[in-house]
């Protein structure tokens, strides 16, 4: 199946839930656009293994999902080396609005988790998939994603109570 122009504006319509999926996953702007220009580069290439009458956004996540999986086993072989001319000099200074800071803590404790579990809350509480979509993207079972979730909202929530940071009531609602 060739890609036509309607299957190109469906793609690049879904760019922006790539790109915040990808920063999830990665932690960082750059890596993530690094990572959705590979995935869509990966998924035009191959585009006539998708199905047509099955979810475009699920089968690009997956893709996503895929080749970070690529990466993480590439930097676990060979760790990234920075020179020492390239690390930072000066530590940044941190905003002085509260709610800066409250994000710097979500931030910190969510790229804490492991990569199963912001993976998980990536699709089911940012992008708001349901856990059967999310399981069929990560490629394990629904039952699977549940307790992910679960877990990972309760170890999330363990590290903004240790940062004496508010919870957001949506977490303990969701979980609840």
């Amino acid at each position: 199946m060739r890609l036509t122009m309607d299957d190109a504006r469906a793609i690049e319509a879904e760019i922006p839930n790539l790109r915040r999926y990808a920063r999830a996953l990665t932690g960082t702007t750059e890596a993530a656009d690094d990572l959705v220009q590979d995935s869509l580069e990966r998924a035009i290439e191959r585009f006539d293994q998708f199905r047509t009458g099955t979810n475009l956004r699920a089968w690009l996540f997956t893709i996503v999902h895929n080749m970070r999986c690529d990466q993480h086993r590439r930097l676990v072989r060979r760790p990234m080396e920075i020179p020492i001319d390239d690390a930072p000099q000066h530590a940044s200074t941190r905003a002085s609005q509260a709610d800066a800071l409250h994000l710097a803590d979500f931030r910190r404790a969510f790229s804490r988790l492991s990569e199963p579990h912001r993976e998980v809350l990536a699709l089911v509480g940012l992008e708001g998939l349901d856990y059967q979509r999310a399981a069929s993207i990560l490629g394990v079972e629904v039952g699977t994603v549940k307790s992910r979730v679960f877990r990972a909202r309760e170890n999330l929530r363990r590290e903004l109570v240790m940062l004496d940071q508010p919870v957001p009531r949506a977490m303990w609602r969701a979980a609840a």
